[in-house]
C-alpha cells in the first residue's frame, strides 16, 4: 500500500511539473495576441487619423488655392482700378484746364465788353458774368421809346461797341433776351410777350445786318415779365426790369467733346 501510494504521488508530481510550462505559454500566447490586436487596432487609428489628416490637408490646399485666386483676381481688379483711376484724374485735369480756361476767357470779354462800353452810364447798362457766361444788360430807355421795338440812335451806338468785342472774339455765341415789366401793353402788340420777342429780335438785325455778326453765333427770344430782377411795385423796379440782355457764352466745343470722350 505504502508503495502504491508512493507512485500515485510520483505521478502526481510528474504530472504537475508537465502541466506548469503548458500553462505559462498558453498565458503568453493569450498576452501576445492581445498584444497584437492592440497594435493592429493602433495602426487601423493611425491609418484613419493619416486619411483624416491627408483629408484636411487636401482642404486646406484647395482653401490656398482659392484664396491665392481670389487674391490674384483682386489684385488684377486693382490694377485695373489704379490704372482707370490714373486716366480718369488726367482727364479730370485736362477738364479743369479747360474749365479755368474758359473762365479766364470770359472774365477778360467781360473786361473788354465792359471797357468798350464805359462811356456809357451805370443806369443805362452794366455788364457783369453769371453762370460762365458775360451778360449786357441795356436798359429800355438806351435802346427803345416805350412801348416800341425800334432801336434808337443812342442804343444802335452801344450796340456798335458790343458788335465790334463779338466780331474780335469769333468763339462767342450770342443770346439775346427782350424783357418786360409786369405793366400789359395797351397797343401795336398783343402782349409783353409779343413786345420783349420783337425788341430782342430787333437787336438781333442790327447786330447782324448793319455790324455783320455772323448770324449763325445769334438767337433771340423774349421772357415777357417773367424774370424780373426788382419788384414791379416800384417805377424804379419797373424800370429795371424793362431791359434787353447780351448774353455771351464762350463756345465749349473742346470741352465738350473731352466730356463726351470720359463717357
Amino acid at each position: 500500500i505504502l508503495m502504491k501510494n508512493k507512485i500515485i504521488l510520483l505521478t502526481l508530481v510528474l504530472s504537475s511539473t508537465l502541466l506548469l510550462p503548458a500553462c505559462v505559454s498558453n498565458r503568453l500566447y493569450k498576452d501576445s495576441e492581445k498584444h497584437r490586436v492592440a497594435l493592429q487596432r493602433e495602426i487601423a487609428d493611425l491609418k484613419m487619423d493619416n486619411e483624416n489628416f491627408k483629408s484636411r490637408l487636401k482642404l486646406m490646399e484647395d482653401a490656398n488655392e482659392s484664396a491665392a485666386n481670389e487674391l490674384e483676381e483682386k489684385e488684377r481688379a486693382l490694377s485695373e482700378n489704379e490704372s482707370q483711376l490714373a486716366d480718369q484724374q488726367m482727364r479730370l485735369q485736362q477738364l479743369q484746364a479747360l474749365i479755368d480756361k474758359q473762365k479766364s476767357n470770359t472774365e477778360a470779354l467781360r473786361a473788354k465788353i465792359a471797357k468798350a462800353m464805359g462811356n456809357f452810364s451805370s443806369d443805362q447798362l452794366s455788364v457783369h458774368t453769371k453762370n460762365g457766361k458775360v451778360y449786357v444788360s441795356l436798359s429800355e430807355k438806351m435802346l427803345f421809346p416805350s412801348g416800341s421795338a425800334d432801336v434808337n440812335e443812342e442804343g444802335k451806338k452801344a450796340l456798335e461797341q458790343v458788335a465790334k468785342a463779338l466780331n474780335e472774339n469769333t468763339d462767342i455765341n450770342v443770346q439775346i433776351e427782350g424783357h418786360t415789366d409786369s405793366v400789359p401793353i395797351k397797343y401795336k402788340f398783343v402782349d409783353n410777350w409779343a413786345l420783349s420777342v420783337a425788341r430782342s429780335t430787333a437787336i438781333v438785325r442790327i447786330l447782324t445786318n448793319d455790324y455783320h455778326v455772323a448770324a449763325e453765333r445769334v438767337s433771340a427770344s423774349g421772357r415777357s415779365q417773367y424774370e424780373p430782377v426788382a419788384a414791379n411795385t416800384t417805377e424804379e423796379g419797373r424800370a429795371l426790369n424793362r431791359r434787353t440782355e447780351i448774353i455771351l457764352s464762350p463756345k465749349l466745343d473742346e470741352l465738350i467733346r473731352l466730356i463726351e470722350n470720359n463717357e
